[in-house]
């Protein structure tokens, strides 16, 4: 039976049954393969996988059934082609650092992110030989500026954390483009339920599942998202390296994260809105 093509769905949809491939149990839900390996009919066809050659489950540390089907049903709800899932969302900023740069490579981050993500940047990628320039999340010019015939990409979470402050996506996204480098997007905050970065112009999204993904508080884990070609090539062989894996237990709750998505992401606007509403009823007494 052939896959589906999970682009001509809605978002409801998508976030319940895309990158699902049920076994010859016809189980209704997901099913989670708690394993670390797999069994090959020969040594040879054990070769063919591990070599790339054939397709299939290979090891759980860069490949396995419940892990994929979440990757699948994130980047469809991205509108991205692939995805890859990872331990952390931390794991998932330094899975992109080490699969794109190397040394002597430069990097434009927005002064607005993640406190670890600086540390990543200035303490750990600094060692290597890669350098960052930090500049203010909607001041244009400077991100243009601060380019230079080295830089790799550009680096913005939007909105901030934990300020929240908002960047326009397709205005960084010509930037970088006209300049040659890549634009990574946080969009850990907004979630493809509100903020679909890559059809603003991003190249790769970035999340952290722990936060709304789950949305309440069960797992640590983080996703890749963007063009086949680009993770495949620069990212995915850090993972399969590297090993920053996540597990499927995981990636089964993050599963059920996403089936309830859309309408948290709903009722967490609808009660800001109403929260703001009755700040400034309260304010004018």
């Amino acid at each position: 039976m052939n896959e589906p093509n999970w682009n001509d769905y809605g978002p409801e949809t998508q976030a319940i049954r895309a990158g699902q491939r049920r076994t010859h149990e016809q189980e209704h839900s997901d099913p989670i393969f708690l394993t670390s390996s797999y069994v090959f009919n020969s040594a040879a066809e054990a070769a063919a996988r591990f070599s790339g050659k054939e397709p299939g489950n290979i090891y759980s540390r860069f490949t396995n059934p419940t892990v994929r089907t979440f990757e699948q049903r994130l980047a469809a709800m991205e509108g991205g082609e692939r995805c890859i899932a990872v331990a952390s969302g931390m794991a998932a900023i330094a899975s992109v650092g080490f699969g794109l740069l190397k040394s002597g490579d430069h990097v434009v981050c927005s002064r607005g992110v993640f406190g670890n993500t600086v540390i990543l940047f200035q303490n750990y990628f600094a060692k290597f030989g890669v350098s960052t320039t930090f500049v203010d999340l909607t001041d244009y010019e400077a991100w243009q500026h601060a380019i230079r015939p080295e830089t790799r990409f550009l680096f913005v979470e939007t909105p901030s954390n934990p300020l929240t402050q908002i960047a326009d996506i397709c205005r960084l996204a010509d930037i970088a483009h006209n300049l040659g480098v890549l634009l990574v997007v946080d969009n850990c905050f907004l979630t493809p339920a509100l903020q679909k970065p890559l059809a603003l112009g991003a190249d790769i999204v970035i999340h952290s599942a722990t936060k709304y993904l789950d949305g309440q508080g069960r797992c640590v884990g983080g996703a890749i998202v963007g063009k086949l070609d680009l993770l495949d090539k620069e990212i995915y062989p850090y993972l399969r390296t590297g090993g920053p894996t996540m597990s499927p237990f995981n990636a089964w709750v993050f599963l059920k994260g996403l089936e309830t998505l859309g309408i948290r992401m709903r009722a967490h606007g609808e009660n800001a809105f109403e929260s703001g509403a009755l700040a400034g009823n309260s304010s004018l007494g």
